[in-house]
């Protein structure tokens, strides 16, 4: 074939091939494998960083009973369920869960009524105890006492 002389069109010859090149998809397929592999790895790892829920109804707890031993009556507060925080005003939430004789220690965690639900049985140096509840949703909330 020859590329000279006359043409039907006054353009010369085209070449063959002269679209955009195609990428076949390897990247794209490794990236998503790569976030789906990142997804899996996060929801079976993230229980060992946080702990599990009957780790976080003891940490909660401890650390509302911290809060009011040390009279940090807002952050207690911060740490009851919203129905608690509507019954009871910051000042009175040491008068109703505590038992005035002295630190509270966690003593058992039992699971309570549903599937985040967590009876804690918290016992006092001068004897007394007492059974908190606690939810585990949106994170640990002390949500009643017995």
């Amino acid at each position: 074939m020859s590329t000279e002389g006359p043409f039907l069109y006054d353009d010369g010859p085209e070449p063959l091939h002269t679209g955009t090149p195609r990428r076949s998809g390897k990247w794209l397929i490794a990236i998503f494998a790569a976030t789906a592999l990142v997804a899996v790895l996060m929801v079976i790892l993230l229980p060992l960083v946080k702990g599990s829920a009957e780790d976080q109804a003891r940490e909660v707890t401890g650390v509302f009973l911290a809060a009011l031993d040390n009279h940090d009556t807002e952050t207690a507060y911060g740490l009851l369920c919203p129905d608690e925080r509507d019954r009871l005003a910051p000042a009175d939430v040491a008068a109703a869960y505590l038992d005035g004789s002295g630190v509270g220690t966690v003593v058992s965690v039992k699971r309570g009524h549903g599937s985040q639900t967590w009876r804690i049985q918290v016992e006092w140096r001068g004897g007394g105890h007492a059974t908190y509840d606690v939810v585990n949703s949106d994170g640990g909330r002390i949500c009643g006492v017995h």
